[in-house]
């Protein structure tokens, strides 16, 4: 996924010491690099850039960055002291994210053999806070990492920061199709398209339900033989409650509703889709010529977020994309992220936790491990057309996860992140619909309040991979409000982050 993606390192330096010196940085540079990829825990290729010493050097390196579709961040390293003036135009010219890496070539201090050439030369410690000054001056966004560069901790730093600049180039080359549009008089699924493009990257576009439909019935019988025999293979099925010969059609009609989508987006270069249950195409299902879906389509939607398409039911482009964007950056990884949305509350005192579903459209890659995945036939009674309709039904795995949305605060984009526990849930015989029970961080009663305090949607997108430093890095490079809900949060504490964030926007606004 990340194959033909390039992290640029470069590094600073000046001629100060002669040209000698210049070589020796160079060479310590270039171990450095080949060390960092050969480590195995950077998942994007760093590619070496050369020395900078000269602002010329400088402002011509970050502006190829930009023109280059492969580079999806800049590194920084001050090898010995580079005045910071030099870096100005540069810096004021990158648009690409940067990390700015604080570390040393040589691990420890040579006490006994170091001399003054040694320290002039070896100045990480006194260019890199020159550096560190001038991104603080012109307020750069920036991530600052700080360690030896062959210690592993200080290495899986870099990766979340790579994963995350990866995830962002992803997105500004990301189209997201609404068949048909957002579920009638809902808020927090609506919001600014046009500012959403200017500052998170994705393009969203509607698509009329019936350009679907062209797809949908140019598909070929043969074609969803076999997925349906793809179906069977993988999916462990229960008999229809409505008889077998429904439950054939139920999933026929499934697997050729996932073909015409998968069709549509490949042809458009989409990278994710929203549906409405109240537009399916056609317009009455007794009609002989009717072309159109028998009900939403959900078993389509959960296997194509395994794929790394993006989803949001009802219209909600803004979680399709974020979905991308989470499948993006853990990819390598290996425990899953999915759709999700709160369902209704189980009060069981200090174990008071939130059921998580769907109608139907969870992602199977979080589904408990070493437990069947069933595929199901079962009536659905909402949207435009009441009838039965397939779907994967499973538990999640249980464990410590991340789950993350982002609201239309009408003067910026508002990042909110909570921390979960996942629990393992009582049998649901009569809900046969894939599911996690978590228990918001710190426990339900502060987790939950939070996070309507926040204005936070009752869609999310849940990761067990990703850690609250991932979405720390994706604000920091968009330029975004974050609030993050963890084990240390406290009402009255997070109250107050409210109001100074609500004090800082509306005053960089009023100076912008």
């Amino acid at each position: 996924m990340y194959d033909n993606l390039e992290l640029w390192w470069v590094t600073g330096a000046q001629l100060l010491y002669g040209g000698d010196a210049v070589v020796q940085v160079d060479a310590h540079s270039k171990e450095m690099v080949a060390g960092l990829n050969q480590s195995g825990n950077i998942p994007v290729k760093v590619v070496y850039k050369g020395t900078a010493n000269s602002d010329k050097e400088v402002a011509a390196l970050m502006k190829a960055a930009n023109n280059e579709d492969k580079c999806v961040g800049v590194i920084t390293w001050m090898h010995t002291f580079s005045p910071a003036k030099m870096w100005i135009h540069g810096l004021q010219a990158l648009q690409k994210p940067l990390l700015h890496f604080h570390t040393q070539y040589n691990k420890e201090i040579p006490w006994d053999t170091m001399n003054m050439d040694f320290m002039n030369l070896n100045q990480s410690a006194h260019g890199d806070r020159e550096f560190g000054h001038i991104t603080a001056r012109m307020r750069k966004p920036r991530k600052v990492v700080c360690g030896y560069w062959q210690d592993p901790e200080v290495q899986e730093h870099i990766a979340v920061w790579a994963r995350v600049a990866a995830a962002v180039a992803d997105a500004r080359d990301c189209l997201i199709l609404r068949f048909g549009d957002q579920m009638n008089n809902v808020a927090v699924t609506d919001g600014d398209k046009v500012a959403a493009e200017q500052v998170l990257g994705y393009h969203v576009d509607y698509c009329p339900v019936s350009n679907l439909m062209e797809y949908y019935k140019k598909v070929q019988d043969e074609d969803v033989k076999a997925l349906v025999a793809e179906y069977k293979r993988l999916y462990t099925l229960v008999p229809c409650e409505a008889g077998e010969e429904i439950g054939e059609e139920k999933i026929w009609n499934s697997a050729k509703a996932e073909l015409a989508i998968r069709a549509i987006l490949k042809d458009t270069g989409a990278k994710g889709f929203t549906t409405n249950f109240d537009d399916l195409g056609g317009a009455d299902v007794n009609d002989p010529n009717f072309l159109g879906f028998d009900q939403i389509p959900g078993l389509a939607s959960q296997r194509l977020m395994a794929e790394g398409y993006g989803f949001g039911a009802e219209g909600d482009w803004k979680s399709a994309a974020l979905y991308r964007t989470v499948w993006f950056m853990t990819q390598g990884l290996t425990t899953g992220c999915s759709f999700l949305e709160d369902y209704t509350l189980n009060f069981d005192g200090k174990r008071s936790a939130i059921l998580q579903s769907h109608m139907l459209e969870i992602c199977p890659l979080i589904a408990a491990e070493g437990e069947p995945i069933r595929l199901e036939v079962h009536h659905l009674g909402i949207g435009i057309r009441k009838s039965q309709t397939a779907r994967l039904v499973f538990n999640s795995k249980t464990g410590s996860g991340v789950t993350a949305t982002i609201v239309d605060m009408g003067n910026r984009f508002r990042l909110i992140v909570s921390d979960v526990e996942c629990i393992k849930p009582k049998p649901l015989p009569k809900l046969p619909v894939a599911n996690a029970l978590w228990i918001p961080q710190p426990d339900f009663q502060t987790g939950a309040a939070a996070w309507i305090m926040a204005g936070g949607t009752h869609h999310s997108i849940m990761s067990y991979d990703i850690t609250p430093e991932y979405w720390d890095d994706y604000a920091e490079m968009l330029g975004i409000e974050y609030l993050h809900i963890d084990a240390q949060t406290t009402l009255e504490g997070f109250k107050k982050e409210l109001r100074m964030n609500e004090v800082y926007y509306l005053l960089n606004k009023a100076l912008m």
